[in-house]
């Protein structure tokens, strides 16, 4: 399956380094405490004969949150991570998790049937389940003798 996604590194720069390194390398690098906090969450497409689905990682992002399009063979998953509100003036002291808005696109080749493609939240995780049209789905074609 052919597909395009929106890359890591259009929202966070990412270092040819920071498989070694990690995130610190990242920071240093992007010269902004912003960028280097940009929320960018991970992503799996699987696809079999009959659906493609992703899986989208939204740990700590409430369902009221997130929003998923599909329009002319493009998924497109925005929402918001916000920061934990805790009671008083306690303020953060120091943070890794990143918070912010953010966008994913799945460019599909595959023909979708757009009126049945389902999503559901649960524990963290969106799944989002695109069933093919059934013209593209793999068929066995019987042969007789003639």
């Amino acid at each position: 399956m052919n597909l395009l996604t929106t890359p890591r590194s259009t929202l966070r720069p990412v270092s040819p380094l920071s498989p070694l390194f990690g995130r610190d390398l990242e920071r240093f690098f992007a010269g902004s405490p912003d960028l280097a906090q940009a929320y960018c969450p991970d992503l799996d497409v699987h696809e079999d004969a009959d659906t493609v689905t992703v899986t989208v990682d939204l740990p700590g992002v409430a369902r009221e949150d997130v929003q998923a399009t599909f329009h002319d063979g493009v998924l497109t998953i925005t929402g918001q991570r916000k920061a934990e509100t805790r009671g008083g003036n306690l303020q953060a002291a120091y943070r890794e998790r990143a918070l912010g808005r953010f966008e994913r696109r799945v460019t599909l080749e595959s023909p979708i049937r757009a009126d049945q493609v389902k999503a559901a939240h649960k524990d963290g995780v969106l799944t989002v389940t695109l069933p093919k049209v059934e013209e593209v789905r793999p068929r066995t074609i019987e042969i007789t003798t003639a």
